[in-house]
């Protein structure tokens, strides 16, 4: 069975970091490009990083760049997003997701995405 599971979650204050892991299963994650995706209460699902099968070409929304780092250990099968100076816009359930199409088609957008995980909560409050 296909499944990509999310963890690491968790409220930490403005500027804190966190790690959030997504562990796949039931398939080879080597042959899959993975992206991170959020969304917030009342708000639109978007993508906020991406990173192909090899790891060697990465995508960031404009506002996590610099602050947020994908990578992925295909042998552990596992992928990371590092998130530091966490905002108060940064709040949401995020999920992890799979594509068979090159990052530089899908441009990290939602559509191109399938079987998604549950999701892990991010709060980020003072």
């Amino acid at each position: 069975q296909v499944r990509l599971v999310e963890s690491g979650g968790d409220l930490v204050q403005p500027g804190g970091s966190l790690r959030l892991s997504c562990v796949a299963s039931g398939f080879g994650l080597e042959y899959w490009n993975i992206g991170w995706f959020r969304q917030a209460p009342g708000k639109e699902l978007e993508g906020v990083s991406c990173i192909s099968k090899n790891g060697e070409s990465t995508y960031y929304a404009d506002s996590v760049k610099g602050r947020f780092t994908i990578s992925r250990d295909n042998a552990k099968k596992l992928v990371y997003l590092q998130m530091n100076d966490l905002k108060l816009e940064d709040p949401a359930n995020y999920y992890c997701a799979r594509s068979f199409i090159e990052l530089a088609r899908s441009s990290c957008n939602p559509p191109h995405f399938g079987s998604w995980g549950q999701g892990t909560q991010v709060t980020v409050s003072p």
